[in-house]
């Protein structure tokens, strides 16, 4: 019995009552559901339900909808079940392409108290014709499921992507093995802070500096007094923040130069966040050498007499998609700007973030988890104007 099964009492009643459960992927799969065909034969479906979780134990479920994988279910004159069909569904959820989404509520309250209701209403509703042709139909086999480890780069299950319905799309990130981030600054923080909620296998962090007062305001989360006394490396102090939701968190306390470069080759992508432009300059000339695909961000902040305005830019390189950062001087490769207001440390936590999600979108466009018709590689948000300019488009 899995963790979350032993935790939840409804789930550990299913499967105590003889219920063949899985939980994958933030979803409950319920398999051996038997139900009539429209030939009047009695087939085996599977239920496929949402999970809503606190920590590894079940609470209520957030709806009456369950789907289905499974032909047209019928009565046992062989008529379709119309008053529970919802509609046709392709999706595919948890490993399982359904076929239909069903909906049914329960009488007086509308809402079920837990999946144990949930799944024995609808197991129930199936069953019973099938019962009439065949009264050893029967959804209790008690079979033991053999457990599989499921999320295991999180220590409990996303079920953000399964109430969402984009657990397949979320899937295609989980094949990126190794993503890195150079620079733990405002941006580089805010950027991990969104990777990690993704199913990368390993995050590795490049930063050789420590974790001091003036960051902890331009940094995600909230770091304690305590926390700030201990002056930390800003890879170990990440590291232990981001380990508390998932795995795969690699500290790597160095500033990345030409000796410890050599680490990025075998990455999958890399996010460059620092301000120093040789340093940059070496790492662009390396990892275009390994083929690496990579963004680069970083922000302009000017003071003006009453207000602060700048830019933020995001500049993306990819194999066969190189030469207009040379060509067109994407990236600054100078040292300092004594204009540029950010370089004097102002805590501007907003537009890190910002800079951070428009690097992490363009990433996930890369990926193909969102829909991306421009193709741009050089993208500039303009902060008094609100506008967002795109170049370098293929």
């Amino acid at each position: 019995m899995s963790p979350l099964t032993s935790r939840s009492p409804d789930l550990k009643r299913l499967q105590e009552e003889g219920f063949e459960i899985d939980v994958k992927d933030g979803h409950l799969i319920v398999t051996h559901i038997p139900y009539v065909a429209g030939d009047r034969t009695v087939r085996f479906g599977i239920l496929v339900s949402e999970l809503t979780l606190a920590g590894d134990i079940t609470r209520a479920p957030s709806t009456h909808v369950v789907y289905f994988s499974g032909d047209t279910p019928c009565d046992h004159k062989g008529q379709p079940l119309n008053q529970l069909i919802n509609g046709p569904s392709g999706s595919v959820l948890a490993g399982v392409r359904t076929t239909f989404m069903f909906s049914s509520k329960p009488v007086g309250t509308g809402v079920y108290n837990d999946y144990y209701e949930k799944v024995t209403a609808y197991a129930a509703i199936l069953s019973s014709p099938a019962q009439e042709l065949n009264p050893e139909a029967t959804a209790r086999t008690y079979r033991v499921v053999p457990g599989e480890p499921q999320d295991c780069v999180f220590r409990y299950a996303d079920t953000a992507s399964s109430r969402a319905g984009i657990g397949t799309t979320t899937q295609r990130l989980a094949s990126i093995e190794d993503v890195a981030i150079v620079g733990l600054g405002g941006t580089g923080a805010y950027i991990l802070d969104l990777v990690a909620k993704t199913p990368v296998a390993r995050i590795h962090l490049f930063d050789g500096d420590r974790f001091l007062q003036h960051n902890a305001f331009r940094a995600p989360g909230a770091a304690s007094a305590e926390e700030l006394e201990g002056a930390p490396l800003k890879v170990d102090y990440y590291a232990a923040l981001y380990g508390k939701m998932r795995y795969g968190i690699v500290p790597r306390p160095v500033f990345v130069d030409e000796t410890s470069a050599e680490e990025l080759r075998e990455m999958d992508f890399v996010f460059l966040a620092l301000d120093q432009g040789a340093a940059k300059r070496l790492l662009v000339e390396q990892l275009e050498e390994y083929g690496v695909s990579f963004v680069d961000v970083g922000m302009g902040i000017l003071e003006g007499d009453d207000a602060l305005t700048g830019l933020l830019r995001i500049i993306t390189s990819v194999p066969g998609q190189r030469s207009h950062i040379h060509e067109r001087q994407r990236i600054p490769f100078a040292d300092g700007d004594e204009h540029n207001a950010y370089a004097r440390n102002i805590q501007i936590a907003d537009l890190n973030a910002l800079n951070a999600a428009l690097a992490v979108v363009k990433w996930k466009k890369l990926c193909g988890f969102y829909a991306d018709l421009e193709h741009e590689h050089h993208s500039v948000y303009q902060l008094d104007g609100n506008i967002l300019t795109n170049e370098d488009t293929t």
